[in-house]
């Protein structure tokens, strides 16, 4: 089971992650800032770091290059800082990826399946990383979609999206839902955004479009 460990001093994330990361099977241990965060993987073993950029005592940076002197451990980072200088800066002391506030967890635990495929630590491999709905596949681990054998591009919240409703086929997910996990914990959405990305979602799926169900003042459905 691959370990994670969290850092980040607010604890709503903490636990939002730590909630997605342990619905993927993943085994999590968190800290509340990089002198935390450092001691542990000096004393401990992880497969992926995610990390806060701004926390105090010790930055998510000055930890991860701290921690890259002694493990070569993948760290994700996040920040609420996402200028083209913060990432390259991050990229130079060893950051593997780097994620924006605010958020997807479904898109942040794709993130980790890369990561992990990439670093051989994941322990489901290709045919497992496939969730195959009629002409639908979701590579979970490429980050890839194709209808009936041809590749469709989506952008990131178009794949959080369906991902989110064909791990979910057959149960109606609420627009509350949908906003809160797809575009991330302080989403100030509102259902025009859900209806209005279905709509581009649907249309992308060629004969398949149809297999997206609305229900009527409540949400969506995904059915084969």
């Amino acid at each position: 089971m691959p370990k994670i460990l969290i850092v980040d001093d607010e604890p709503n994330i903490v636990t939002l992650i730590s909630r997605y990361a342990q619905r993927e099977g993943y085994d999590t241990v968190t800290a509340s800032d990089g002198r935390e965060a450092i001691n542990k993987c000096s004393t401990d073993d992880f497969d992926v770091v995610i990390m806060d950029v701004m926390m105090p005592d010790t930055d998510g940076f000055t930890a991860c290059k701290k921690i890259k002197e002694s493990k070569d451990i993948p760290v994700i980072m996040l920040s609420a800082r996402g200028t083209e200088f913060d990432k390259l800066f991050g990229f130079e002391v060893g950051v593997d990826d780097y994620v924006t506030k605010p958020f997807s967890p479904m898109e942040l635990m794709a993130r980790i399946k890369v990561i992990l495929n990439r670093s051989g630590s994941a322990e489901q491999k290709s045919d497992s990383a496939v969730l195959a709905v009629g002409g639908i596949k979701i590579d979970t681990l490429g980050l890839t979609v194709t209808v009936d054998g041809e590749r469709t591009e989506l952008t990131a919240k178009e794949y959080a999206l369906l991902l989110l409703l064909v791990k979910n086929k057959g149960i109606v997910l609420s627009r509350d839902r949908i906003l809160n996990e797809v575009w991330g914990y302080d989403s100030f959405g509102v259902d025009r955004t859900v209806d209005w990305q279905i709509k581009l979602l649907r249309s992308k799926l060629g004969a398949y479009r149809d297999s997206i169900k609305t229900v009527r003042g409540v949400g969506y459905k995904f059915e084969a």
